[in-house]
C-alpha cells in the first residue's frame, strides 16, 4: 500500500502544546481550494458545494456574533441582579434588580428614586427597619456574606471543573492565535464554566471586569462552531482565522464598541489578520452588538452601562491637564504592571500557589470589608464610572451634582452657570480620593487570581476617579465627566498599551466625536510614559511569566547573531538525529523516536553526505507506521521505510517495504549558517514557522525552532532561558 494515495486518519494534526505549520495549513486549504473550483466545473452539484464552501465562512460568523451576544446579554442581566441581591430584594419577584424593581411603583419620587416599597434591604426584612446601627450592621455582614458566598462558588467551580476559565484568557487567546495548541482552553466545559463563573466573580463586588473574559467567552463559542464546518474542524490557520473575529465579538459586546472590537482584534490580539478576517470580523461584531442591543440587557436602549454624551466643548488650554491625565495613566500602567507581576510570580513560587480558594475568600473579605462603608466603592465598578462619566444636568441627584442651586428662570437651555459646589460635594471628593487608594492596591492583588478577571474595567475606573478629582467642582468652561473619560483612556493604555483601537471604544462608548483630540493626546502621552518605564504590555507580562512560546511582533531584535549561533545541535551536543531516505528500517526508527522527545525529523540522502530531503514530523511517523503494521500485510520490524519517489527492487525474501514519502515535507524551510538572526526572526514571525533548518552549501548543519529563538532573545535580555516553555 502506497500512503500517498491513501490519507491516514491523524495525519497533519497536532499534538497539545505544540506549534501548528502556518505554511503547512496554508498549502493544504489552497489544495482543498484548487480542488473545489476544478471539480465546480464539471457539474451543478460541485457549483453548489463551492458555493456553500464559500457562504460557509460569513454563515460561522453570523452564529458566532448571535451566540457570543445573547451569552453577553445573559452574563449582564443576571450579573446586575446578583450585585444588587448583596443589599436587598425585591418583594414583587425576587429575579428583579433594584432599579427594575422600582421602575412599576407609583410611590417612587424622583428626589427619592433608589428608594420605593417593592424593594427591601436585608435589614428591614429581618431586624424592621432600615435606620440604626443595628440595620447598617446587618446589612454590613449580609454584604459581605454575599460577597463569600459568590467567589467561593466561582473558585470552586473553576477548581473542579474547568481550571484554564480563571484570569482574563487574552494572554492565552493570542498565544493561540500565534499558532500554539492548548486543548481544551477554548473547549465547551471552559465556555459553560467561564460564563457562570464571570457572573459570580463579577457579582462578588471583587476589583475586576468582565471585558476581557468575555473576549474568551467569544473565542471559545468561535472554536465550538468551527466543528459545525469542515474546512474549520480541519484546518488549524482557517480556525485561527475565526478565533481573530471572534475577538474582536467580544470586545464589541463587552464595550458595544463594534469597530473598536476590530481595532482591537488587529491591533491587539491577532497575528494573522488577512482582509478576508477583517471584513469578517465586521460582520460577526454587528452581528453581535445588534443581538446584544435587541436584548437590551440594562434597559436603557444602549449597549453598555454607562453611555454618556457631553455637549459642551472643550479649550485648547485643557490639553494641559489632559496631558497630565496621560503622563499619570502611563505611570499607574508601569507600576500597576510590575506590581501585579511580582505578586504573580509569588503566587507561582511560593506556598500561596497552594490555596487558591483560601487566596480568593481572603481577598473577597478584605474587599468587601473595606468597600461597604464607602458609597462609591460599594456600588459596582460599571455603575461608579457610569456615574463619574456623568454630565451634571440640573436634574441630577447624584452626590458630585450637589452643587448650590441657581433660580432655574436665568439658566437658558443650553448651558448651566458657573455654580458653587455644595457640601455633598466636597465629601464626595474625600471619597473617591480614597476609593481612587483602594482600587488602585486592590486590583493588583485580584487580577491573576483563580476566577475569571477581567482588566479594563479596574482601570477605567482608576483613571475615571482620578480624572473626576482632577478638575475644581463647578469650574466654569469644565466637564468634570469629560476629565473622567480621558482619565479612563489614559490608565487602561497605560495598563494595556492600546492605542488606536482604544480611542475607538471611547469614542463609541460616549459618543463624543469632538472629544477623540483629548483622547488621543491622552492615550499616546500615556503609551510614551508607560514605554519609557517598561516596554511590556500586561498581557505581554503574562505571557512571559508564563512561559508561552510567543514571538512579539513589537518587539525589535537588535542583537547581531547569526544562524548557527542559535542552531541545534552546538559544539558540545550530540549530532542532529536525523532520518535516510532508503537506508532505516522501521525498529530503528521506532527506536528513534523512544529515545528523544523531537517533534520532527530532517529526512537526508545518507548519514555521509547529509544532503537534505524534506522534513518529518513526529506524530504523522508514529501515526502512519502504526497504520501500516495494522492495515499492511508483512510490515515487520526488519520492513525498510523509504521516503523516495521510486522503491528499488528489494532482495527476493525481504519483508514488503513502507512508502512514507506523502508525510515528508519536500519544501522545508532553510537558510544557511551565515544567515543574519534578525532575518531569522523576521521569518518566523512573518510565516509563523514552527522550525527552520539551517544548510551550509546543501548540507544539514542543524535545526532552529521557535523556542530556540525565544530562549536566545531572553538570553540576550540577560532572562533565564529555561523559562520558555508551557508553564
Amino acid at each position: 500500500m502506497d500512503l500517498l494515495d491513501e490519507p491516514v486518519p491523524g495525519v497533519g494534526t497536532y499534538e497539545d502544546f505544540n506549534t501548528i505549520d502556518w505554511v503547512r495549513e496554508k498549502s493544504k486549504d489552497r489544495d482543498r481550494h484548487r480542488e473545489i473550483a476544478t471539480k465546480s466545473k464539471e457539474s451543478t452539484l460541485a457549483l453548489m458545494k463551492s458555493i456553500s464552501d464559500a457562504f460557509s465562512g460569513w454563515l460561522l460568523m453570523l452564529l458566532v456574533g448571535l451566540m457570543a451576544g445573547a451569552l453577553a446579554g445573559g452574563i449582564d442581566i443576571s450579573a446586575h441582579w446578583m450585585t444588587d441581591l448583596k443589599e436587598g430584594v425585591c418583594l414583587n419577584g425576587f429575579w428583579f434588580n433594584h432599579e427594575h424593581c422600582c421602575w412599576n411603583s407609583n410611590e417612587t419620587t424622583f428626589q427619592e428614586r433608589d428608594k420605593c416599597p417593592n424593594w427591601k434591604s436585608w435589614a428591614e426584612l429581618i431586624v424592621g427597619t432600615n435606620d440604626g446601627p443595628f440595620a447598617y450592621i446587618m446589612n454590613y455582614l449580609m454584604y459581605v456574606c454575599w460577597a463569600l458566598l459568590f467567589s467561593f462558588l466561582a473558585v470552586s467551580l473553576v477548581r473542579a471543573f474547568a481550571p484554564y476559565a480563571c484570569g482574563s484568557g487574552i494572554p492565552e487567546i493570542k498565544t493561540i492565535l500565534s499558532g500554539f495548541i492548548i486543548r481544551g482552553y477554548l473547549g465547551k466545559w471552559t465556555l459553560m464554566i467561564k460564563t457562570i463563573t464571570l457572573v459570580l466573580a463579577v457579582s462578588s463586588g471583587l476589583s475586576l471586569g468582565k471585558e476581557g473574559p468575555l473576549v474568551h467567552v467569544a473565542c471559545c463559542c468561535g472554536n465550538i462552531l468551527c466543528h459545525l464546518f469542515t474546512k474549520y474542524r480541519r484546518n488549524e490557520a482557517k480556525r485561527r482565522e475565526v478565533l481573530s473575529a471572534a475577538a474582536a465579538v467580544g470586545v464589541s459586546v463587552a464595550f458595544g464598541a463594534p469597530i473598536g472590537g476590530v481595532l482591537f482584534s488587529l491591533e491587539e490580539v491577532s497575528y494573522y489578520f488577512p482582509l478576508k478576517t477583517l471584513w469578517r470580523s465586521f460582520f460577526a461584531a454587528l452581528v453581535a452588538a445588534f443581538t446584544l442591543r435587541s436584548i437590551n440587557p440594562f434597559g436603557n436602549s444602549r449597549l453598555v452601562l454607562f453611555y454618556v454624551e457631553f455637549h459642551s466643548p472643550w479649550h485648547l488650554l485643557e490639553l494641559i491637564p489632559f496631558i497630565l491625565l496621560g503622563i499619570f495613566g502611563g505611570i499607574w500602567g508601569a507600576f500597576f504592571i510590575r506590581a501585579n507581576i511580582a505578586w504573580c510570580r509569588r503566587r507561582k513560587t511560593t506556598r500561596l500557589g497552594h490555596y487558591p480558594v483560601l487566596e480568593v475568600l481572603v481577598v473577597t473579605a478584605v474587599t468587601a470589608l473595606l468597600a461597604f462603608p464607602n458609597s462609591y466603592t460599594r456600588m459596582s465598578t460599571s455603575e461608579l464610572i457610569s456615574e463619574l462619566f456623568n454630565d451634571c444636568g440640573l436634574l441630577d441627584s447624584s452626590q458630585l451634582c450637589n452643587y448650590a442651586n441657581v433660580s432655574v428662570t436665568k439658566i437658558s437651555s443650553d448651558a448651566l452657570p458657573d455654580r458653587p459646589a455644595g457640601p455633598d460635594v466636597y465629601t464626595a471628593m474625600w471619597q473617591l480620593s480614597l476609593a481612587l487608594v483602594f482600587k488602585m492596591l486592590i486590583t493588583v492583588v485580584t487580577f491573576g487570581m483563580k476566577v475569571p478577571s477581567g482588566l479594563f474595567i479596574p482601570s477605567m475606573a482608576v483613571g475615571a476617579i482620578a480624572g473626576r478629582g482632577w478638575c475644581s467642582p463647578g469650574a466654569d468652561c469644565i466637564t468634570p465627566g469629560l476629565y473622567a473619560m480621558v482619565g479612563a483612556a489614559a490608565c487602561l493604555g497605560g495598563v494595556t498599551r492600546m492605542t488606536v483601537s482604544l480611542v475607538v471604544i471611547m469614542f463609541e462608548l460616549t459618543g463624543g466625536l469632538e472629544y477623540i483630540v483629548p483622547l488621543m493626546a491622552a492615550t499616546m502621552t500615556s503609551k510614551w510614559v508607560a514605554d519609557a518605564l517598561g516596554r511590556e504590555g500586561i498581557y505581554e507580562a503574562h505571557i512571559r511569566l508564563n512561559g508561552y512560546p510567543f514571538l512579539e511582533s513589537k518587539e525589535e531584535f537588535s542583537h547581531k547573531t547569526l544562524a548557527m549561533d542559535v542552531m541545534r545541535p552546538r559544539r558540545s551536543d550530540p549530532p542532529l538525529s536525523v532520518i535516510t531516505q532508503d537506508g532505516m528500517s522501521v525498529e530503528e526508527v521506532e527506536s528513534l523516536i523512544a529515545e528523544t522527545s523531537y517533534s520532527g525529523f530532517p529526512v537526508v540522502v545518507s548519514h555521509e553526505s547529509q544532503r537534505l530531503v524534506g522534513f518529518v514530523q513526529r506524530r504523522d511517523l508514529v501515526i502512519s507506521i502504526e497504520n501500516a503494521r495494522k492495515r499492511q500485510e508483512g510490515v515487520v520490524s526488519a520492513s525498510r521505510i523509504f521516503f523516495t519517489e521510486y522503491t528499488p527492487p528489494q532482495p527476493p525474501n525481504s519483508p514488503p517495504p513502507l512508502k512514507l514519502r506523502g508525510i515528508m515535507d519536500l519544501s522545508p524551510f532553510t537558510v544557511t549558517d551565515h544567515t543574519a538572526m534578525d532575518i531569522v526572526v523576521d521569518i518566523f514571525r512573518k510565516l509563523g514557522l514552527r522550525q527552520c533548518l539551517v544548510t551550509h552549501n546543501g548540507r544539514l548543519l542543524g535545526i532552529i525552532t521557535k523556542k530556540d529563538i525565544l530562549k536566545h532573545m531572553a538570553q540576550m535580555a540577560n532572562r533565564d532561558p529555561d523559562s520558555i516553555l508551557f508553564n
